[in-house]
């Protein structure tokens, strides 16, 4: 689930922190081993953890929203830059960050009918917004993905 979960930081469909936490749940259900110190999963671990995915799922929504509302951007940029990260993926990580950072651009051209120069200001925080969120993810799935195998080895 922990190498799902790093999979999904990256996929906008798929839940990366969410499933890396299931991940942590199984093993804990399934008795949770131990730690390389010899210590079994606590539910106070568990729960912890369980808080930092549920923060980490509400900052991933609204973190590229609040870069695209600070750079000028309307919500027709936010759309956009997930339509575009969407048809992205068929040209892989690279392609998801320029079709987000496209998406945002053409939106803000066409719908909010903004100058090029705004639009890109835009683009650029809705893009920055939509990287940092990711790599949050990718982090704290990592993590998780960690003490995954910490616990089951």
């Amino acid at each position: 689930m922990g190498l799902i979960g790093i999979f999904g930081s990256i996929m906008p469909a798929i839940p990366g922190p969410p499933l890396s936490w299931l991940g942590l749940l199984i093993l804990y259900v399934w008795g949770g081993g131990t730690n390389i110190a010899g210590n079994p999963m606590s539910l106070t671990f568990l729960l912890v953890w369980l808080g930092i995915t549920i923060l980490v799922t509400i900052v991933d929504y609204v973190l590229p929203l609040k870069f695209t509302q600070v750079t000028g951007g309307s919500k027709y940029a936010a759309r956009g830059a997930t339509i575009g990260m969407i048809v992205g993926i068929i040209l892989t990580p690279i392609g998801m960050m320029l079709g987000s950072f496209l998406g945002a651009f053409i939106a803000e051209m066409l719908y909010a009918q903004k100058t090029p120069g705004a639009s890109l200001k835009s683009a650029f925080g809705s893009f920055l917004g939509f990287v940092l969120s990711t790599g949050l993810k990718i982090i704290v799935a990592g993590i998780m993905l960690c003490q995954i195998l910490n616990y089951a080895w």
